[in-house]
């Protein structure tokens, strides 16, 4: 990393050779990866060591999961197809999207409607330079950190309304943390539990999740103000960060926004370069943390090789 990786967010608020909080440069003019640098080989090997029981828990859910799929999206079709005598099969996916079901965004899905692409990318080369096979020829593996937020809540007596528009803030983080006993370090993938995906999965009648699918009705709690939660990634030096709600941040995406940042999306992969997640499935996780206390683990994610793609399949995989 170079030194200016090191910087605070109040300093790159103030930069005056990027746009104002943002990362350009920090890991090189023309870099790919963001805060995947943050993933040194000491950090993957620290990492490691946090697996001491061996439970694998998938962090994934099934493809054709939100059902009916949001933000437009067409039903997955799945076909098997019998490759001769009933000795082997194959198949094919109909309607696929990669960003349908648990997620990464790539750093070249969302362009800042002002600056432009992460590092400054011009249009015509972001999707070679940003796309997930950037990503996918990395690999994803770190540190995992759960903040377990809706749990957290809930024993204070103050649970997330599933069907609001509730915003977790860095203080709900930091609280979150110490009644863990678990501490963010520089290099880890922060996975934030809202509760929205153990709301929708297990208690939304089909009319909630049918309304869902209407963008002018369709509001989740999730991370932010936006300013206040992109200097709380930033400054705790978080690689990427993934939460089980359809956008991480609530939606409508401008709710908490503050200090002119209408959108953490727009600051984290434009402006940030910081890999976000979406969809995930932490119940199973959460469960067994809860239990043994133990809120790190080894989190590794094979992000699909698709080449100048805007997002992949989360892949995603936590080992304890």
């Amino acid at each position: 990393m170079t030194e200016r990786s090191l910087l605070r967010f109040a300093d790159l608020l103030a930069r005056k050779d990027a746009p104002p909080g943002a990362a350009w440069g920090v890991f090189g003019d023309d870099d790919t990866l963001g805060c995947l640098h943050l993933l040194t080989p000491e950090r993957v090997v620290a990492a490691a060591r946090t697996v001491r029981k061996g439970r694998v828990f998938p962090l994934d859910l099934p493809l054709d999961q939100p059902d009916p799929p949001l933000f437009g999206r067409q039903p997955l079709r799945h076909t098997i197809i019998d490759m001769g005598g009933g000795m082997a099969c194959d198949d094919y996916l109909d309607n696929f999207y990669p960003q349908a079901s648990s997620q990464w965004d790539a750093l070249r899905h969302i362009r800042h409607p002002q600056h432009g692409f992460y590092n400054g990318c011009p249009d015509a080369e972001a999707p070679a330079r940003l796309g997930i096979d950037h990503f996918a020829r990395r690999g994803i593996v770190a540190r995992g950190v759960l903040l377990d937020a809706d749990r957290y809540l809930r024993q204070k007596g103050a649970p997330l309304d599933p069907k609001g528009s509730a915003v977790i803030t860095p203080e709900t983080l930091d609280e979150c943390s110490r009644a863990q006993g678990v501490q963010l370090l520089p290099g880890d993938a922060l996975i934030v539990r809202t509760g929205w995906l153990a709301w929708y999965l297990n208690e939304a009648a089909r009319e909630d999740r049918e309304q869902l699918t209407d963008l002018g009705k369709l509001k989740t709690p999730g991370l932010g103000p936006v300013q206040e939660m992109a200097e709380f990634l930033w400054d705790h030096q978080v690689a990427a960060v993934a939460a089980d709600n359809p956008a991480l941040e609530p939606w409508p995406v401008n709710v908490g926004a503050s200090g002119g940042f209408l959108s953490l999306h727009l600051v984290l992969l434009p402006l940030l370069g910081m890999p976000i997640g979406e969809l995930w499935y932490l119940d199973d996780l959460a469960a067994d943390c809860a239990a043994d206390g133990v809120y790190e683990f080894l989190l590794a994610s094979a992000p699909l090789h698709v080449r100048q793609g805007s997002g992949s399949t989360a892949n995603a995989l936590a080992v304890k």
